[in-house]
């Protein structure tokens, strides 16, 4: 534990960069359950955070600051020393209230930067590698999807105290997208499921449900069974491929046969063609002059960084103009760091000065954020910090590739850019997603909530809204069977590679046989009871209305939600519990 507490341990009262041994650090420490074993700094015994609303409050700073378990294992602001150090007892509610606000704008950050950043890059780098839609849409794009969930998760499933957070965001996910996402579709638009897509995905993820049930009643993730969540991955993968080309096959045949002078117009029911149009980022048509003509550096590196259109900006609702000035500064910040690679334009939206000036920002950027900054306090030989070496290394890049290249033409090379936004967009999620299991984990100690019941109401909430809307609005413009197969497609990547990724990074970290998982009471297994239920309803009940999915069938799903999430709620305030004999 030896200098684990001695690197930049503030840099203001609210701004703090702390390091944890063992989490994602070059230290040779480890971080283990339970958390921060014997500290060198003082020897407190360690005691549940839970216990500081209990205290008077005079003793609730010393408190938060002394006990081991009160401390964050990463992130930029320390939540719970603000709440009962820097706010005084009686302005504690106006306190949480300003939490709130900022775990909102957090799921703002986390929504804007995977839609218009991270899955556009992932679209162009699924492009230069030349894969198929389908192969694209259970990776790649899972991943862009799910890219809030998976890095809640990871950083979740860094401390074994924060372990119940993924497990109950995962599961609430789970229920939320197979009874609200998909009980919706079903009210806007009943359609014709498919059949063997259906039948595949819920077959898949119930196995991956029983993993993780098998995991929480053992108590424990070992690196065979963490491996085993990537396999049943990668084999789903394979699976939904071999499908398609089955399928393909088949029909080319059938065509073939029957139709042998016609041309042969594929259409593949168990794949929706999916533009990288509907995902990439707008802002380069949005701001493009009427005329090409050449401009100054200055000039379009300032049209460039320009988020907002005048003309757009007068034709949208009041509404829309409250939520895009709450855009602005974080994807002015976002226009700035990271690079984005459309491989439908002409130019692939390449902008000469502000990718030049990203190639000197972004590695900055990903020093400063990669660990909460911890790499970029390190000094070579005691002498030149990391972060100065990455700032020269980046200028000279940029300025060289400013002097070799044009503005009209992208350089050979641009197709890099896709993978340097990647990474960016990828540690600009995962700052938000720390600092959301950071303040969701402070208002639990406030309120004396488990970090179950806030996974699976705020984090599953905060995570899914943005997919709940999008796969509504493709049923509204008449694509409910895409939008139903995104339902159990994502929540298959965010289970199996959430858990299964988390735990081996947090195995790798800890040089540890295994993950513990701390006992969760009664509400993890009315979760996963209810996610089992959910799918077997839906196992059952599809087939036997020959996969025609009505009104009927999605006011079930919704209806059988709130009854969860009742029974899920009762269950936290003890309401409903186990009775001792």
């Amino acid at each position: 534990m030896a200098g684990a507490h001695g690197v930049l341990r503030r840099l203001s009262v609210l701004l703090m960069v702390e390091t944890v041994s063992g989490a994602w650090g070059p230290s040779t420490g480890t971080h283990t359950s339970p958390p921060f074993p014997g500290s060198a700094v003082n020897q407190t015994p360690v005691a549940d955070c839970h216990l500081v609303s209990g205290l008077n409050a005079s003793e609730r700073c010393d408190f938060v600051r002394t006990n081991p378990d009160c401390r964050s294992p990463g992130g930029y602001l320390d939540y719970l020393d603000g709440l009962f150090c820097h706010f005084p007892p009686g302005l504690l509610p106006l306190a949480v209230t300003l939490y709130a606000s900022w775990l909102l704008y957090l799921f703002l950050i986390l929504g804007v930067t995977a839609s218009k950043f991270f899955c556009p890059n992932l679209w162009a780098i699924s492009a230069t590698l030349k894969l198929s839609h389908n192969v694209a849409g259970v990776t790649f794009l899972a991943f862009g999807n799910g890219a809030p969930d998976i890095f809640s998760a990871l950083v979740a499933f860094s401390d074994p105290r924060t372990a119940g957070l993924a497990i109950g965001a995962l599961f609430g996910a789970g229920v939320l997208v197979t009874t609200v996402v998909a009980g919706g579709i079903a009210v806007l638009h009943p359609f014709l499921a498919a059949s063997r897509p259906f039948l595949r995905d819920i077959a898949f993820y119930m196995v991956a449900v029983f993993l993780t049930f098998t995991a929480l009643y053992l108590g424990r993730v070992t690196l065979a069974w963490a491996l085993g969540y990537l396999g049943l991955y990668l084999f789903y993968v394979v699976t939904v491929v071999l499908c398609t080309w089955i399928y393909r096959w088949q029909r080319r045949k059938s065509l073939v046969c029957s139709l042998p002078g016609t041309p042969e117009l594929l259409s593949d029911s168990e794949e929706d063609p999916v533009s990288s149009g509907t995902n990439s980022c707008d802002f380069g048509d949005e701001f493009r002059p009427l005329l090409d003509q050449e401009e100054s550096t200055a000039r379009a590196l300032a049209r460039a960084l320009n988020p907002l259109d005048c003309r757009t900006w007068r034709s949208k609702p009041a509404s829309w103009r409250a939520l895009k000035l709450f855009k602005l500064p974080v994807e002015f910040l976002l226009l700035l760091t990271v690079p984005v690679v459309d491989p439908d334009k002409d130019d692939r939206n390449w902008k000469r000065p502000l990718n030049c000036l990203q190639l000197a920002v972004s590695p900055l950027v990903l020093t400063l954020t990669l660990q909460s900054g911890a790499y970029g306090a390190y000094q070579i030989g005691g002498l030149v910090p990391v972060w100065a070496v990455v700032v020269i290394a980046g200028t000279a890049t940029a300025s060289v590739t400013f002097f070799a290249t044009t503005n009209g033409r992208p350089p050979r090379l641009h197709w890099l850019f896709a993978f340097l936004g990647f990474l960016t967009s990828a540690l600009w999620i995962n700052v938000a997603a720390t600092e959301v299991v950071n303040i969701l984990r402070s208002l639990g100690v406030v309120f004396r909530l488990s970090n179950t019941v806030l996974g699976l109401t705020l984090l599953a909430w905060g995570n899914s809204i943005g997919d709940a809307f999008a796969d509504f609005t493709l049923a509204r413009q008449g694509y409910p069977r895409m939008a139903f197969s995104a339902c159990f497609g994502g929540i298959i990547f965010n289970m199996l590679v959430g858990v299964g990724l988390g735990c081996l990074l947090q195995i790798a970290r800890s040089h540890a046989p295994e993950v513990e998982l701390e006992p969760g009471g009664l509400l993890v297994w009315v979760l996963a009871s209810a996610l089992g239920l959910s799918l077997v309803l839906s196992l059952v009940s599809v087939p036997l209305q020959c996969f025609q999915l009505g009104r009927v069938y999605g006011l079930g799903l919704l209806l059988f939600y709130l009854s969860f999430l009742v029974v899920a709620l009762l269950t936290e305030f003890g309401v409903i519990h186990l009775s001792s004999t």
